[in-house]
């Protein structure tokens, strides 16, 4: 890789840099829980948002976007598919965190560089204090590896290897693999590389250790998406020798050491193999998994092109779940989120929200060019694995910043478009 262009975060910047990644990494603190969770990034939004709109104005893609999902979730309140509180919690909710960081990439002036190594920074330090919540549970220091119980929506998560799995500042591991997942492409990529982009190779070793560590079913898809990824940009034989080994390697010591990993995919398998859900048998996040599905699938169905509203898949959950005769309390867990952005997404908002999801990850991938090498394509890639494992298992529409990674996402394919379009302007203007 060559020289790549980089220009220094001024210090206007520094608090609102450090507000977004506040409301990006600490998502294990609420300041209440009812009527909804009330999370450290929603103060953040209510302060800053009324300078954002006053000196920005509204974006007219997003205006169209969410008059259409207003529109939508309106009419099928109306119909009896929606309830007003609760289509108005989530749109409201959405609408203002897409706006909020939309704004950023404004404050910013849309150096994109800056603000995904600013998130590598904080990747880096998630991934410390991973390392610190470690050694202190293999010592025996109980409140360095809970926090001090600072966080008030943070649980211990047992299993492993080492009878922990790290989830550091995070709720659990999974939020943990989601969050890191562009940093440990980058990490990936510089160790294989030997290359030191943005990241030391201590740092890089760090946060690829911690992500190991986290025992994720869903790291384990991050790692995959990450091996796959960089076969297909950086040389397909090299990286499939390496992709096959570890994929191997890593999903045995899953399956043999992590006894929840282990039942939750078998009880997967057999589900979507046809078997019946047998209480006591079958693991009950598979269940939960398979019956959002079920649901979401026959929501679509009477559904298909917007379907139901922002909001609407707990209404289709309580009408299609396969557990709302069970007596056994657990089984009708996630009917709001669905256990999975894609299955809500294909609940609530159809072919309208899945398509522009669609094309936004097609539209705006930027693919690793050697006659124009810059960091646009290291971004893109990571992010790619974020937003892929976010819309396998994440259901919540803006937690830990989701958002901002599809804006980041979004924008790093314009910022590489303009540096295209620039330099062939300087090649015309030679003489």
């Amino acid at each position: 890789m060559n020289t790549i262009p980089y220009i220094e975060q001024g210090r206007k910047n520094f608090w609102i840099v450090l507000f977004i990644y506040i409301s990006i990494f600490i998502n294990s603190y609420v300041f209440f829980k009812e009527p909804f969770e009330f999370y450290i990034g929603y103060l953040i939004y209510i302060i800053l948002l009324p300078g954002f709109v006053f000196r920005y104005g509204f974006n007219r893609a997003l205006f169209f976007i969410f008059s259409v999902l207003l529109i939508n979730g309106i009419v099928n309140i109306w119909a009896g598919n929606d309830t007003a509180a609760q289509f108005f919690k989530v749109f409201l909710g959405l609408f203002l965190s897409y706006s909020f960081y939309y704004y950023v990439f404004n404050e910013v002036n849309f150096e994109i560089e800056n603000l995904y190594k600013w998130y590598l920074k904080a990747s880096y330090l998630a991934a410390l204090l991973g390392l610190f919540q470690f050694v202190s549970y293999q010592i025996g220091f109980r409140s360095g590896y809970t926090f001090f119980g600072i966080f008030n929506k943070w649980g211990f998560a047992g299993g492993g290897l080492f009878g922990m799995r790290i989830n550091s500042v995070f709720s659990e591991p999974t939020h943990l693999a989601c969050v890191l997942a562009p940093a440990f492409f980058l990490s990936l990529y510089n160790l294989f590389n030997k290359e030191n982009y943005y990241l030391s190779k201590w740092q890089g070793i760090c946060i690829i250790t911690v992500y190991i560590l986290s025992f994720s079913g869903l790291g384990q898809a991050g790692i995959f998406l990450t091996f796959l990824f960089l076969a297909i940009s950086y040389g397909l034989v090299r990286y499939i020798i390496i992709l096959i080994p570890v994929t191997i390697l890593t999903f045995n010591i899953l399956y043999n050491n992590v006894t929840d990993f282990r039942y939750r995919l078998d009880g997967l398998v057999s589900l979507f193999s046809g078997e019946e859900f047998i209480q006591g048998t079958t693991h009950g996040s598979s269940f939960i998994l398979y019956n959002n599905y079920t649901v979401a699938l026959k929501n679509f169905q009477t559904n298909p092109l917007f379907g139901t509203g922002i909001g609407s898949h707990l209404v289709a959950f309580e009408k299609y779940s396969l557990a709302k005769n069970f007596k056994t309390f657990g089984f009708n867990f996630n009917g709001q989120d669905a256990n999975s952005m894609f299955l809500r997404l294909m609940s609530e908002t159809g072919l309208f929200g899945l398509l522009i999801f669609l094309i936004i990850l097609v539209k705006c991938y930027v693919k690793r060019d050697k006659e124009h090498l810059t960091y646009h394509w290291l971004i893109s890639n990571g992010v790619l694995v974020m937003i892929l494992l976010n819309l396998f298992r994440q259901g919540h529409y803006f937690l830990n910043g989701f958002p901002f990674f599809v804006l980041l996402y979004y924008y790093n394919k314009v910022s590489y478009l303009n540096y295209i379009n620039d330099l062939k302007v300087e090649t015309k203007q030679l003489p």
